[in-house]
């Protein structure tokens, strides 16, 4: 039987890249192994969406953001940071759809719609009821490539994208 003991893992440049304090407890240190850049931001309070127009989801509350690239409402690919990204998100709007009207919640990436998602609502008129539209896609993203979140809505007056539960996630997949 053979055993290697190390405290510390470093490539060519004396770079740590795995880390041991002695007691079973280690430290990935390289950013090569970790699912960053990673993000969550949500809404502060309820934004108000116009009907048949779409808007750019006002996300302004970080839970956390691991290489500060999130900013002014949008995700940038940090530089050195280029590959596949998974981004989740979550729209909730308040009572509002009936008959066939429609929440879609879309990735934009640099300026452009990448993803569509909607709900539909078939319930009886007068039968209001909240709506939820979420989505999960991964993107192959560049170095200065940016992600943003919109809405849109035919309810047929301006309605509420609801605070408590609006929200995007994004991440970096290693491995992929």
């Amino acid at each position: 039987m053979s055993t290697l003991e190390v405290n510390n893992i470093k490539d060519t440049g004396s770079n740590s890249l795995i880390s041991s304090d002695g007691s079973g407890t280690f430290t990935i240190n390289n950013g090569v192994l970790k699912n960053t850049p990673a993000f969550s931001v949500k809404l502060s309070s309820n934004q108000s969406i116009s009907n048949g127009t779409w808007t750019k989801v006002t996300l302004d509350t970080e839970d956390y953001d691991t290489d500060s690239a999130f900013a002014s409402n949008k995700f940038t690919v940090p530089s050195g940071k280029a590959g596949k990204y998974c981004f989740h998100y979550n729209i909730g709007t308040a009572a509002a759809l009936d008959d066939t009207e429609r929440v879609v919640g879309a990735l934009y990436k640099n300026g452009s719609k990448v993803s569509e998602y909607s709900t539909n609502s078939n319930n009886s008129p007068g039968n209001n009821f909240d709506n939820f539209v979420n989505n999960t896609i991964t993107l192959d993203l560049s170095a200065g490539d940016y992600i943003e979140l919109y809405v849109y809505h035919t309810e047929g007056a301006a309605m509420n994208v609801l605070s408590n539960s609006c929200l995007l996630q994004g991440h970096k997949l290693i491995g992929a």
